[in-house]
């Protein structure tokens, strides 16, 4: 049996760091739990997308915040368990809560669940035999622009991120085709028009019929019209994929406290992070309330509230909220260090 801590938080994304963080200030012991081999949840799918929805926070690449969030997330030391994927969550009749991992099983006195939008993976291109090429040239995230230098791009997808990743390859690409199957783009209007100002060729209403290949390399792809059914031949060194992502949340599904839900998928909760479960509360993508925030920046403010309540219900003698962090002692050590590095 694992120790029992204070804090278990489901997730080890930009809400589950903080949550890590700021649990660790309130002085509780607290244990990461990520389904992934890594830290950073999805913001790891785009390392070179700018973020700029963080407040005070100048724009900086998906990978840099990533990096960052996870050293303020490691702060206090939390225990991390990576590559672990939690199937169930029982609160037992000492108040104890017991996270079950495919593997394993973990105890805290409370839980926050920072699971996003469940656990993601990018849907794969639906042509068999496909994936040989992943270890070469057929992409389902872009973890590098300047791979794509001087290349010549097939994306397919209409979305936001596809079109993004289509405006940012062709300022460095060969040539840069973007393919969607309906007869417009469902990316952002102005985005989608700023593709003609780097030359991006739109190539409506069409999908990929098949694959021509020498051994694990794409050569060409042949494309076909979704209603002509014309099929016609692109020349590629590169094929990118953005048809979406599964969300799984299985655990939230099945497990054996009840916890409310919105849309058959999000925990139904309040805006100070609680549930219907008494020391269960959630955080980021996965809170559902009236007045939410979808943005990385509302995820700090769930997982802050998250902490508090937890250190409430643990200990119902603790202060409402932590002190600020210009006046808390816990930081006077490492600010002192920061000061002998910025001299």
């Amino acid at each position: 049996m694992s120790d029992i801590l204070d804090v278990t938080v489901i997730g080890g994304g930009p809400a589950g760091l903080y949550a890590a963080f700021y649990s660790g200030l309130r002085g509780m012991t607290v244990r990461i739990i990520e389904h992934h081999d890594k830290l950073g949840g999805k913001v790891n799918l785009y390392p070179e997308k700018f973020i700029w929805d963080i407040g005070g926070v100048a724009p900086k690449p998906a990978a840099m915040i990533v990096s960052e969030m996870i050293s303020q997330g490691l702060t206090f030391n939390p225990e991390v368990n990576v590559n672990e994927k939690v199937v169930n969550i029982i609160k037992h009749s000492d108040q104890h809560f017991e996270v079950v991992t495919e593997t394993t099983s973990f105890y805290s006195k409370a839980v926050i669940i920072a699971v996003g939008s469940g656990i993601i993976s990018p849907m794969k291109l639906a042509i068999e035999g496909c994936e040989r090429y992943e270890v070469n040239n057929l992409h389902y995230v872009v973890p590098s622009l300047k791979r794509f230098e001087n290349k010549r791009v097939l994306i397919s997808g209409g979305g936001n991120a596809a079109v993004d990743w289509a405006y940012e390859i062709a300022a460095l690409a060969r040539s840069v085709h973007i393919l969607c199957r309906q007869d417009d783009f469902k990316g952002h209007e102005e985005m989608v028009r700023k593709l003609d100002e780097r030359g991006v060729f739109k190539v409506m209403s069409h999908s990929i019929s098949s694959l021509q290949a020498t051994g694990d390399h794409i050569d060409a792809v042949i494309i076909e019209h979704c209603r002509t059914r014309e099929k016609s031949e692109l020349l590629v060194d590169d094929v990118i994929i953005n048809h979406g992502f599964h969300m799984e949340c299985d655990m939230l599904d099945n497990c054996d406290i009840k916890l409310e839900r919105q849309d058959s998928f999000y925990i139904k909760g309040n805006a100070d992070s609680s549930t219907n479960v008494e020391g269960v509360y959630a955080v980021g993508d996965i809170l559902s309330h009236a007045s939410k925030v979808q943005l990385i920046a509302g995820c700090f403010h769930d997982a802050a509230n998250a902490a508090n309540l937890a250190k409430k219900y643990i200990n119902p003698e603790a202060a409402q909220a932590g002190t600020v962090s210009s006046h808390n002692d816990v930081f006077k050590e490492k600010n002192e260090a920061l000061v002998q590095q910025l001299k």
